[in-house]
């Protein structure tokens, strides 16, 4: 028998500029999902939470808070970007080319565009990249670049306790 230790994302090293990672899975986003949401950053717009308004409008019905779908999405690709990630470094060029409505599934990938040494922290790297999420009939819904500072492979060496260790020894 082989006991594996959980995956804890990827290192510097492990991206190559060009590479693709498809995140999985999917994520429905629920009626409950947008409306909590909506109330708990206070955004107050109606085309979020109220039907009757929403039909008057020019999607006909109730669209998803726009920083739900980025947040999930975000969600959606840490574990293969930046599960390793020490700080987000910057967001740039968030775009939303079609809404997201309740009921939809949104699914997400990552294409690595580059990667660099940090010149200040030689046991990490930069590493950039384009994240694009798309609804359940490939509609590309959402696209950003982000860029991280993250560990090098040997960063935690020694500092993180091992499952079933205590933390005192």
């Amino acid at each position: 028998m082989t006991i594996h230790e959980p995956m804890v994302g990827r290192y510097f090293e492990d991206f190559e500029a060009g590479d693709i990672h498809k995140h999985w899975p999917g994520r429905t986003i629920s009626e409950s999902d947008n409306t909590w949401f909506t109330l708990l950053t206070m955004n107050k717009h109606p085309l979020h939470f109220d039907d009757n308004y929403a039909s008057k409008q020019m999607f006909g019905k109730r669209l998803v808070n726009s920083t739900l779908t980025l947040a999930i999405v975000a969600g959606m690709s840490v574990w293969d970007t930046s599960q390793n990630a020490i700080a987000n470094l910057g967001w740039e060029s968030i775009k939303l080319p079609n809404p997201v409505f309740i009921g939809d599934t949104l699914y997400a990938e990552s294409e690595i565009l580059e990667k660099r040494d940090s010149k200040s922290r030689p046991e990490t790297g930069i590493v950039s990249f384009e994240t694009r999420a798309y609804n359940q009939t490939n509609q590309l819904v959402l696209n950003y670049k982000r860029t991280i500072l993250t560990k090098r492979r040997g960063y935690d060496d020694g500092k993180l306790p091992q499952f079933g260790t205590p933390v005192d020894q």
